[in-house]
């Protein structure tokens, strides 16, 4: 059985820090939600394993889904979300999502963020499987940088706030099914100490480190899944990994994504041999969604033998393409790419989680006093396939919910904390985390990746036994706990692939090519 705890502590020995409430991560969800928590009176610290500019969000580059055009609604834009997921998004999360989520953008833009305009109106684009044009983008392709810069300046200013960076959530203090704090690591001086706080708010975000390929910053490795999960916490969908079909593929570069708002601009995918398929495998063509077009990529790539396709720009107007994909234009052509005349070589790469961290439709989990939002969780807003830009917005939505019951929650009565003591893990000889996180990677690649067979799945299986030994050992650098995370969320993502006899969504088996009506429901995996 999976340990609760990758340390040996005594809290009676260990330094303390008190809050009201702790926010762990400094994406939009975690800097959203400890500011409106913070407006509202709440003492909050929050944590993060790096800067609090590393993070997803700040990467972001398409933009923000909401219903503010003249022609669009938040019914267009559930039905959308609805068609997106495959048939597992939950109804009423959705619509929670399409409805709140225009006044919580409008905020946003209230707080200062500055989304690109078009003679005074707010300048809308269209993205895969959208019906409407109805993302908001900053700074032509910079929206998540946008987004992070004005959330940072304000919790860096809010009095209420203190922020810790540096600092590693190692786990959750648990007894009796209430959470009352995590232990953290100083990743400066590897110092353990207890933060405890009436409320504790995941924000952890994503795992795509636990691939080969990934859009995501190095920080995201299923920290806040795995901790859950190690502390009790029933988590969701874990199989549901969405894979970004254009990820800039050059030998020697780093992974480089090219936004899906690109194609909605009106770019072309075409094999090697220069012919546009899209249209051949769905009526949107390039605007199909997310996992309709990798599917399709990959069965390019298969016949054609090669490993990547083109992402071609050439026949759009030369000043609308510099306009609006700046940072794309500057970073290919620090490569040699003219992205205004060459073609972009592009292949698949892991970006985004739609399970996570179980949760109910106000970031509760099964453990009192424990809140997940934003990525690391999953209230069934994203089904079996997220649709494109919607990520923002669940970030935003869910965390102003989280805070108004967490408002309520710390009116009541809590339950003294007691003394958590864990010795039972054993002194363990080096080991060469660097070495077996890419091990872990490439698995997680070849086994776990868009498509799955049952060979595969219990291959990677097999490789997550053979270290399974790792759990009964301390661990005391937060390199280590980070690769110890990935092998529990990778363990559990091949699990439930596994499991799910049918192809849905982002969970597509070769041996179970089908989607199948008796499969249209959720797993739901707990320690």
């Amino acid at each position: 059985m999976t340990q609760k705890y990758l340390v040996n502590f005594d809290t009676r020995e260990l330094p303390w820090d008190d809050r009201e409430c702790l926010v762990i991560g400094s994406g939009l969800a975690g800097l959203y939600t400890a500011l409106a928590a913070a407006n509202k009176g709440i003492g909050v610290l929050l944590l993060t394993k790096q800067s609090m500019l590393d993070s997803s969000t700040d990467k972001a580059q398409g933009g923000i889904a909401a219903a503010l055009g003249s022609s669009d609604s938040p019914l267009l834009h559930l039905e959308d979300t609805l068609v997106a997921g495959a048939g597992l998004c939950d109804l009423d999360a959705v619509e929670i999502l399409v409805n709140e989520g225009p006044g919580r953008v409008e905020e946003l833009i209230r707080m200062g963020a500055r989304f690109d305009r078009v003679g005074g109106e707010l300048a809308l684009t269209r993205e895969g499987a959208h019906s409407r044009r109805r993302i908001l983008h900053a700074r032509g392709d910079a929206t998540g940088a946008e987004i992070q810069r004005v959330l940072t300046e304000a919790a860096r200013a809010h009095p209420d706030i203190e922020v810790l960076e540096n600092d590693f959530a190692i786990d959750l203090l648990v007894r009796r099914g209430h959470c009352y704090g995590i232990l953290a690591c100083d990743r400066r001086d590897g110092r353990i100490r207890a933060l405890t706080g009436r409320a504790v708010i995941l924000c952890t975000g994503g795992l795509g480190q636990l691939f080969d390929h990934s859009t995501n910053p190095d920080v995201a490795t299923g920290d806040g899944i795995a901790m859950a999960y190690r502390a009790g916490t029933e988590v969701m969908d874990m199989e549901f990994v969405q894979f970004h079909p254009t990820v800039l593929l050059l030998p020697g570069a780093p992974r480089f994504l090219i936004s899906e708002a690109v194609r909605g601009e009106g770019a072309y995918l075409r094999n090697s041999r220069g012919e546009r398929f899209m249209p051949e495998y769905h009526g949107q063509a390039e605007l199909a969604p997310r996992d309709v077009v990798v599917r399709a990529i990959l069965k390019e790539l298969a016949r054609t033998g090669k490993e990547y396709v083109y992402l071609d720009l050439s026949h759009l107007e030369r000043s609308l393409v510099l306009e609006r994909f700046p940072n794309i234009n500057k970073t290919c052509a620090f490569y040699g790419l003219d992205i205004t005349r060459d073609p972009l070589p592009v292949a698949p790469a892991a970006h985004y989680m739609m399970g996570g961290v179980k949760t109910n439709l106000y970031g509760e989990t099964n453990i009192t006093g424990l809140y997940a939002c934003g990525e690391v969780a999953c209230p069934g807003v994203h089904g079996a396939n997220r649709l494109a830009s919607n990520s923002l917005l669940d970030g935003l939505v869910f965390g102003g919910r989280i805070v108004d019951r967490v408002n309520n929650y710390l009116k009541n009565d809590l339950p003294v904390f007691e003394p958590i003591i864990n010795n039972c893990l054993k002194e363990m000889e080096p080991v060469d985390y660097q070495s077996l996180r890419r091990q872990l990677q490439c698995i997680m690649g070849k086994f776990v990746g868009p498509v799955r067979c049952e060979g595969g799945l219990r291959s990677a299986l097999d490789f997550f036994e053979q270290w399974s030994y790792l759990e009964q050992h301390e661990v005391t650098m937060s390199a280590g706990m980070e690769v110890h995370n990935m092998l529990l969320v990778g363990q559990l993502i091949a699990e439930a692939a596994l499991l799910r006899t049918e192809s849905r969504g982002g969970h597509s088996r070769s041996d179970f090519p089908n989607p199948l009506e008796r499969w249209r429901k959720h797993l739901i995996l707990k320690r």
